[in-house]
């Protein structure tokens, strides 16, 4: 009879996988193989996917092989074959797809873009490591290399094996190569697994069906991943494990020649990479490597063997395939292609060679031979993008300017300006006339700032800022009378800081200079008392934002609408109000209306920005802070942080825009448009990268991709430095166009460039063909919700959240129509790795439109924990942009905690010891309680969590912690519910490495007002084992009959490292008990064994290894643990009552005396029959940690059956106090007992209560870590010292 639950399939309809093959079909289409999927995309006037297919189902692509005709490298062979394949068509284009085991046939169509199977998928018996076309007359053959050194002769279109050779070394290849036009000519060669390259031919062979090894190359310290021959030149490369690419030099194989050279020898050592390579191709005079380090190198031949360019466009995790086209092989403007680990495709256009090759970045920083007086100590470019001018201010006072290799003096201050001097300069337009001048202004030590026109220093003005020191000059552009200018600040003495407004004006007697003074801006008190960044805020008329070296983050308003704070109007006295009325009368400082103090700690800010109605500030912290200005109050909406190590940041770059200052006419209109429609708010962040210096390397890093754009090894950050990004930046969206800019600084007194000013031209230019996610292994995935566009096309994007090793958490949307993938945003806070990830959506609903509810929006809270017991909270925002219909993503940043933190800000540290370094968290579960969240973690350290989350007060605090299970806590879940009083109760699950699942009532969390006070259970009051080891992932749903929802029944799922599946049903009990707990009771119990292997044929029938025996076996083993109907089973928890009789286990299989078992064991519980472990003995072992309560006495059935184990009886001891008398006239046997006294019942023996272990740290591995004392405080030296003592007394004694 068949079975009556209906079948489902399943297929991908997204898939993000490491790309782990790449090939170009000509110059117009590039193959890839992610996982088993076969994708075609089009390298034409735009770049696209065209067509996708699912190849080789259970094995990853890794290798494809297209037809001879597209064949490169190889134009001896071609001309062989040339005239057979002149017979296909010409748009129809055979590719062999090979990964594994498996090898099938595919066709391409260019002219239609789609691919299409040929022939069956072909599973061989070995690793398939190479394949080779031969001859296409009358069939197709094709060369396989297979893994242990042998090689297979297959027809393609049948499958059929014709022939098969091996190695007299059959040893493990790790990488293989075919040379040769047909089969009889045929050269393997071989990277074994003992470093050594082995060349050998099949028509070698012996009489016994093997061949002799012919060549041997040595030189390799480590296995050979990659090996690439150029017949033109007789070179074959190799890359290895040892992080080197060598050369050898091997002329011609295959063919007549056979091996090649007698004696081959190794040309180049190539060394660049910092870890393994993977890949390798080769030209006629260049080679190209990628690896682990996640860099594409270039090799120039002439260069001897230097690095020429490097590509970079991959997070961590490397790149895992490498391909060049036709035209970079022949030394023309070609593509070249890699794929990374992180799933991400990017292919660049290789420029042709040049003869004059370029040397590497460290010799390429060019000394532009400054020759003013004095020491320069300000750099500064004048036209960053237009212009190649260099302004250099000198410690003597003087301003010079470069004009080609010359540098002329265009201003000289007096002996004030000697010895010390700040700088700054800017554009500023004619007032009434399209012209634009460069200003320059310099601050002195006695408080006097010089301004004058580059172009014309006598025209200016002298200001003074004070009777002190000028500690910074800034230039600031704003609003001033309904138009805009530029205004000066100047950081004068005692905390003030100086304002003027600078105008240029046309004559007829020329260029005249203009400036008006305003009020001053007073910084709060503290040691550092000036401004090192200041913006204005276009939007919000008359506000500043500004930094200072402090660290803090300040917001002046003008004195006009300075009367408000806090959005209203503020409350103040009588005398209040006459004492400001007195200050703007005689004009007095202006003080922050908003501070953010010491927000990026005490190094101080280093700039300050306005981008899209959003704010960033970067410090010497290492990080950039996003912010909004709410009803005048400054307010962090997150932090992203730099790459480790990089903890002095500079400024932030946008893609699309050089400088957060975007020209004149641009900010004119992008303010009208902000002032049209003030009531839209934008919910995305800009794209930008950051520049700062790590260690002695100027760096431009970016946060989306995680990878480094360029890095100059200027000395360090305390130097003036400027930088000049590439013209082409405002067109080019890619952040990689940024890194090919230019960097000019100071450097023992000179002044120095990255490279030449004049220099236009970027070595590559690449494009992201698909854009890749972690690098690393994705530990956990969160589904947040739909996004639905239905105006003219109904498009649907599921929002996604994934956490992984590499530490970052990755908001990405996943278009399941089209297959597309989009990274939304990055965040970067964790330290360690991500292990949990949890979401619930917030009750506020946004909505858009005229009052209708629609899904082009969706507002959740995500919460993400990992190693170093790391918790962080995020607030996102998903919405489809109006204007593109692409979802767009705002990240805020409610809270973050650590266990450690503490011990972080502990002075001397370093002097104690730290208990447990590497508490993990495992698992996580959220329920919302009111205006709170709760969070339940599972800990390495055998803890289980709870936190509370509050979203208004951004704050995370512990509510409780138990060390019951005193091992690593795999997964947790919670479930919420209420009993017929509509009281609200809440049940925790935990379960940990030793397979056991746990239920805790935790309902008092919800009822508690007073979370400090509540001190939580100190015990679960359920336990039952169910997995032979861990339990990796838990699940709870209410259980469903006939469509209806039964009241109080939910069904658990659980998945352990036993490669089993349990399913309980378990029925909560609402009848209040003495004290007002809850109890359980176990209705039924599933498990699912996937022990076999099975097998599936091509008639899709799954047929099993297992003898018929064994099934049968096991399957008579197995009848109790399948299904236990509910009258068979007792109550077997309860949360009120623990302290209830517990019963002797008498049942006719286990006798009272089973009972008496050696001391210190567990018990085992009264439910033998069904909290049996699946593999038919107990659950607990003898060296757990945990002693489970006993559960209550099983309640009195009408109509059971005895409960028979699923294991044998274990033989009751022989009673000590009977005595057997056999009598030898067969009389029956007189038992005499000796009368026991009175007792009370006997209870099941019980191991003490353990304490609570803190200096443990428990992992999934099985590796503890134990806390060891020095020997001088053991128990044993004190025991020693004092028996040393004790008889030094007794000799004093006598």
């Amino acid at each position: 009879m068949a079975s009556p639950v209906g079948s489902a399939g399943m297929e991908i309809a997204v898939l993000v996988a490491p790309v782990t093959a790449l090939e170009f079909l000509g110059e117009d289409f590039l193959l890839t193989g992610e996982g088993p999927i076969l994708s075609v995309y089009s390298l034409q006037a735009s770049t696209k996917k065209c067509a996708s297919l699912n190849v080789l189902h259970n094995f990853r692509i890794h290798g494809i092989r297209p037809g001879r005709k597209h064949q490169s490298g190889e134009s001896q062979f071609n001309s062989v074959i040339s005239s057979e394949i002149s017979v296909w068509d010409s748009n129809e284009e055979e590719i062999i797809v090979f990964g594994g085991k498996g090898v099938r046939l595919v066709s391409f169509n260019s002219a239609g873009q789609c691919l299409k199977l040929i022939g069956p998928l072909l599973e061989l018996q070995d690793w398939v490591l190479d394949i080779h076309w031969l001859k296409a007359l009358p069939h197709t053959l094709l060369g396989i290399a297979l893994a242990h050194n042998a090689l297979l002769l297959l027809e393609a279109e049948s499958g059929n094996i014709l022939s098969f050779y091996s190695c007299v070394e059959s040893c493990l290849l790790y990488s293989a190569l075919m040379v040769g036009p047909n089969w009889d000519s045929l050269v393997l060669v071989g990277g074994t697994v003992f470093n050594q390259l082995v060349l050998w031919r099949p028509t070698g062979t012996k009489p016994s069906g093997q061949s002799q090894v012919e060549r041997r190359l040595l030189g390799h310290s480590g296995v050979i991943f990659s090996l690439c021959y150029h017949l033109k030149s007789g070179w074959l490369a190799s890359a290895s494990d040892d992080r080197s690419v060598r050369l050898w030099s091997v002329g011609t194989l295959g063919g007549d020649a056979g091996c090649g050279e007698e004696t081959p020898t190794c040309l180049r050592v190539l060394y660049g990479h910092q870890a393994r390579v993977f890949c390798v191709k080769l030209t006629p005079s260049r080679v190209f490597s990628a690896g682990e380090d996640g860099a594409c190198l270039l090799w120039e031949w002439g260069g001897e063997g230097k690095v020429g360019c490097t590509f970079k466009g991959h997070r961590s995790g490397g790149v895992k395939a490498l391909a060049v086209s036709g035209g970079s092989i022949g030394c023309r403007e070609g593509w070249m292609a890699t794929g990374g680990a992180d799933g991400g495709v990017r292919v660049w256009r290789v420029a042709e060679e040049k003869k004059d090759s370029k040397e590497t970045q460290a010799e390429t920083q060019l000394d532009l031979e400054f020759k003013g007086q004095g020491c320069p100590k300000v750099v500064r470019l004048v036209g960053e993008d237009e212009s190649n001018t260099v302004v250099v201010c000198t410690d003597q006072g003087e301003v010079c300017l470069s004009q080609g290799d010359t540098w002329d003096v265009i201003w000289q201050g007096g002996a004030e300006f000697q010895s010390y001097c700040v700088m700054e300069i800017t554009s500023i337009q004619v007032q009434n006339s399209n012209c634009t001048v460069w200003v320059c202004a310099v601050g002195s030590l006695n408080g006097g700032v010089q301004v004058f026109l580059i172009g014309q220093p006598g025209v200016g003005v002298l200001l003074k800022a004070g009777e002190g020191k000028v500690h910074s000059v800034l230039w600031v552009k704003g609003l001033s009378g309904g138009s805009w200018s530029w205004c000066l600040l100047a950081s004068g003495s005692e905390g003030l800081v100086y304002r003027w407004t600078i105008k240029v004006m046309e004559d007829e007697s020329g260029l005249h200079m203009k400036e008006e003074t305003l009020l001053p801006f007073l910084l709060p008190p503290c040691a550092k008392r000036w401004l090192t960044a200041a913006v204005t805020l276009p939007q919000r008329k008359g506000l500043y934002l500004c930094g200072d070296r402090r660290g803090s983050l300040l917001l002046y308003a003008e004195r006009e609408n300075n009367h408000t704070r806090n959005g209203g109007e503020r409350r103040m006295d009588l005398q209040d109000q006459e004492a400001e009325n007195r200050q703007t009368q005689i004009g007095g400082p202006i003080s922050s209306i908003s501070t953010l103090y010491g927000v990026h700690g005490k190094q101080g800010v280093t700039s300050v920005c306005e981008y899209e109605d959003l704010c960033y500030s970067t410090g010497r912290d290492g990080s950039v802070r996003i912010l909004t200005v709410e009803e005048n109050v400054l307010k962090v909406r997150r932090v992203q942080r730099a790459c480790r190590g990089m903890e002095w940041l500079e400024k932030v770059l946008f893609l699309g825009s050089d400088a957060p200052e975007v020209p004149v006419k641009m900010l004119n209109e992008r303010i009208e448009k902000r002032t049209i429609d003030q009531e839209s708010e934008s919910v995305a962040e800009a794209r930008f990268v950051m520049l700062g210096f790590h260690s002695v390397h100027f760096i431009i890093w970016d946060p989306h991709r995680q990878e480094k754009l360029l890095s100059v090894a200027c000395g360090g950050g305390h130097r003036s430095w400027a930088y000049k990004c590439p013209t082409h930046t405002h067109t080019d969206p890619h952040a990689h166009a940024i890194g090919h800019g230019t960097l000019v600084f100071i450097k023992h007194g000179a002044v120095m460039a990255s490279r030449s000013l004049a220099s236009e031209e970027t070595d590559v230019n690449g494009h992201t063909l698909k854009e890749g996610l972690h690098g690393r292994g994705i530990s956990c995935v969160c589904h947040l919700g739909s996004l639905t566009k239905t105006r003219e096309l109904s498009e649907l994007w599921e929002i996604f959240v994934t956490g992984g090793e590499d530490t970052t958490v990755g908001v990405l949307a996943a278009n399941p129509q089209s297959g597309t993938v989009k990274m939304l945003a990055v965040l970067t806070d964790h330290i360690s790795n991500v292990r949990a990830l949890a979401a619930i959506r917030r009750e506020e609903t946004i909505e858009r439109g005229r009052g209708e509810r629609t899904d082009t929006s969706l507002s959740t809270l995500v919460f993400s924990a990992g190693g170093r017991a790391q918790l962080q909270c995020y607030r996102l925002l998903v919405s489809l942009d109006e204007q593109q219909g692409q979802p767009i993503c705002q990240v805020t940043q409610i809270a973050g905690h650590r266990l450690d933190e503490q011990w972080e800000r502990k002075r001397n540290r370093h002097k104690t010891i730290k208990m447990d370094p590497e508490t993990r968290y495992m698992s996580m579960s959220v329920v919302h309680n009111g205006t709170e969240y709760v969070l339940a973690l599972g800990c390495s350290d055998g803890a289980v969590r709870l936190f509370s989350v509050t979203e208004s007060n951004r704050s995370v605090d512990m509510l409780w912690e138990c060390f019951y299970h005193q091992r690593c806590v795999l997964s947790v879940a919670t479930y919420k519910l209420e009993d017929s009083q509509g009281r609200k109760l809440l049940l925790l699950f935990s379960a940990t490495t030793d397979g056991c699942i746990s239920v805790w009532d935790l309902t008092a969390v919800l009822n508690s007002k007073a979370g400090v006070s509540w001190q939580g259970p100190s015990a679960p009051f359920f336990s039952i084992p169910v997995h032979q080891s861990g339990v990796n992932t838990l699940a709870l749903s209410p259980q469903r009959e006939m469509g209806q929802m039964e009241e109080n029944i939910i069904s658990l799922a659980s998945g352990g490292d036993d490669g089993q599946l349990s399913l309980l049903s378990i029925k909560i009990d609402q009848k209040e008990q003495e004290n007002g707990g809850m109890s359980l009771q176990l209705l039924s119990r599933r498990m699912s064994r996937f022990r076999e292997t099975l097998k599936e044929d091509e008639s899709g029938q799954k047929k099993s290894k297992i003898p018929q025996k064994r099934k049968k076996k096991e399957a008579e083993n197995d009848t109790d643990n399948r299904l236990i109907s509910k009258d068979r089973l007792p109550l077997i928890g309860s949360s009120g009552n623990r302290t209830a009789a517990r019963p002797s286990l008498s049942t006719p299989q286990h006798p009272p005396q089973a009972d008496l078992r050696k001391r210190g064991h567990p018990p085992i519980s009264s439910v033998a029959p069904d909290s049996m472990a699946p593999w038919e003995g107990s659950s607990h072992s003898e060296s757990s940690f945990t002693s489970f309560p006993p559960p209550l006495s099983p309640l009195p059935l009408a109509h059971s059956k005895p409960i028979t184990a699923p294991y044998p009886p274990l033989p009751p001891p022989p009673p000590s106090q009977i005595k057997n008398i056999e009598p030898e006239n067969g009389q029956s046997p007189r038992v005499k007992r000796k009368p026991l006294p009175p007792r009370h019942p006997s209870r099941p023996p019980r191991l003490p209560p353990l304490r609570q272990v803190t200096n443990l740290s428990f992992s999934r591995s099985f590796t503890f870590s134990f806390f060891e004392l020095p020997v001088h405080q053991s128990a044993r030296s004190r025991a020693e010292r004092l028996r040393d003592l004790t008889v030094l007394l007794r000799q004093f004694q006598y």
